[in-house]
């Protein structure tokens, strides 16, 4: 027997659940469309076309975002190596040592252009 099987078998599943939700949610609610249903919903304030007090969007928001992929992926390549630590040798550890030096000084380069501070 294929060890895919089973596999697509849960994918097949699970698409044929999401149709039919659609489609029994399609079917099944009330359909009374206005104005107030059709617009963008920002919690309860009008939306705007132009940002809250008429300027630019901060960057900040996606240096932030930016930094916490960057160390969640170090995150990422921290823990394989934790678990296989014994059977990996000097080689992955030297690697992995490299690597984190490498993370540190791009830390350090963020926290010295101030990149960490929240104003």
């Amino acid at each position: 027997m294929n060890p895919y099987v089973p596999i697509l078998a849960l994918m097949a599943i699970a698409a044929g659940f999401a149709g039919f939700s659609l489609i029994a949610t399609s079917l099944s609610g009330p359909k009374r469309y206005n104005r107030a249903k059709l617009e963008a919903y920002e919690c309860g304030i009008e939306p705007t076309p132009h940002a809250a007090g008429g300027g630019r969007f901060p960057v900040k928001y996606y240096l932030v975002a930016m930094l916490f992929i960057v160390f969640d992926i170090e995150s990422v390549f921290l823990l394989p190596f934790a678990v296989a630590f014994d059977s990996l040798g000097v080689f992955a550890l030297v690697e992995m040592v490299l690597f984190v030096i490498t993370v540190f000084i791009a830390y350090a380069y963020v926290w010295r252009r101030g990149g960490l501070e929240w104003d």
